[in-house]
């Protein structure tokens, strides 16, 4: 979640260009490297420099693509919010980079990418990792209890609750919540609050979205660190295993935080380099 990490690799340096999307909505995104492209899709609480290590990781065999995705970083934004906005602004960053790419998703951007990949978007290879979805039973009401939460939230222009929100459904614990709040990087999370409603959006119910996923006509890679609580690595599995071209891999002694010189050499493997 910290839009600053890459700076210390001395490659990324901002995102440089920009696109438009269908909608009108400014898309920013930065390009480095050369060979077959790969456009990465952060995640909630992220921007595209969230992603540059592992873009920048994976530089040297490939012409690699991070972007804000809107409502975040330099990227615009335009209301009202609507999931398929979201996979129209990729198609504009594909059509931008060349008009076709492989991509890969982390986390809530691994749904995403899913469903552009289903949408019929120019995707040769898709690898997502740890997409969140839920595989434990009778989660529903927990999962309504959030959606309208951090709905009230964010109507009532209260950002900080907002985050705290995401942050415990996703298991953190409120000691690092009161750490968190009292950190330099708050003030950067609360700005992209507003778009935890985008990621929620994009999630659907929650579930593994079997059909969708069936309907995808390209390799998936579903990616898990062994380091993750079991329901990561199951809901990866089960992506794997919906996908007519899926395969499932487990990144041992990884957690969500994924280190990127552990995840590039699956990924240049799988995209063919």
């Amino acid at each position: 979640m910290n839009p600053t990490s890459s700076l210390s690799r001395g490659i990324f340096t901002g995102m440089d260009k920009k696109t438009i999307s269908r909608d009108g909505t400014s898309l920013a995104y930065h390009r480095t490297g050369q060979g077959p492209v790969v456009v990465l899709v952060s995640g909630a609480m992220s921007t595209g420099a969230t992603v540059a290590p592992l873009a920048a990781a994976l530089s040297d065999r490939f012409s690699t693509v991070v972007y804000d995705r809107r409502g975040r970083g330099e990227s615009g934004d335009t209301m009202p919010y609507a999931v398929e906005r979201e996979v129209e602004d990729l198609a504009a960053v594909l059509d931008a980079v060349g008009g076709d790419a492989a991509l890969y998703g982390i986390s809530s951007g691994g749904a995403l990418a899913l469903r552009a990949a289903a949408s019929g978007l120019p995707v040769r290879r898709l690898a997502v990792y740890e997409p969140p979805f839920d595989v434990r039973e009778g989660r529903e009401q927990e999962r309504a209890a959030y959606s309208d939460a951090l709905t009230s939230a964010l109507a009532q222009g209260r950002r900080g609750d907002a985050v705290e929100l995401f942050l415990r459904v996703t298991g953190l614990a409120e000691q690092m919540i009161v750490s968190a709040r009292e950190s330099p990087m708050w003030p950067g999370l609360e700005a992209v609050a507003p778009t935890l409603a985008y990621d929620d959006a994009v999630m659907g119910d929650g579930l593994v979205p079997r059909d969708l996923l069936a309907s995808i006509g390209v390799p998936v890679l579903a990616v898990a660190g062994g380091a993750s609580p079991d329901r990561m690595r199951e809901a990866a599995r089960q992506v794997a295993q919906a996908a007519p071209e899926g395969t499932y891999r487990v990144l041992e002694g990884q957690t969500h935080a994924v280190e990127p010189e552990m995840l590039a050499p699956v990924l240049a493997e799988f995209y063919g380099a």
